[in-house]
């Protein structure tokens, strides 16, 4: 494995992890009409899952496309929170006390973080 893919599959599974330690954050930014509890979970275990599945060159492929999908499905939560955080803040979590710099910033983050989710799991030059 990589130094990336060690990177990658740790700050998965910690993600992922948290979703379970500090629910009450994660469902603060799902968007209203959708299941909060049974969102967070979901994604919680998919972000575990796929940062396991890096481990392995098995499932490491997989992984990727897994984690990318993943970022598109959960980037609706960040947009919310980035144009809402007012509403956030109502269900408990300060996000009105965040710079509207900071939400706006961290929007950016989600590509690169799939970016770096397909080149740290795309098979290695010459053994394609």
């Amino acid at each position: 494995m990589t130094r990336s893919q060690r990177l990658l599959a740790g700050f998965f599974t910690f993600a992922g992890t948290m979703h379970f330690l500090r629910p009450r954050e994660y469902e603060a930014i799902v968007p209203p009409g959708l299941p909060a509890r049974e969102a967070v979970a979901i994604s919680g275990v998919a972000e575990i899952a796929g940062g396991l599945a890096v481990i392995s060159p098995a499932t490491r492929r997989l992984a990727g496309w897994w984690l990318i999908a993943l970022l598109i499905a959960v980037f609706p939560a960040n947009v919310y929170m980035t144009l809402h955080p007012d509403q956030v803040a109502k269900r408990g979590v300060a996000a009105d006390e965040i710079p509207i710099a900071l939400l706006w910033a961290r929007l950016p983050l989600q590509p690169l973080i799939a970016w770096w989710a397909w080149r740290a799991t795309r098979p290695a030059r010459g053994r394609r």
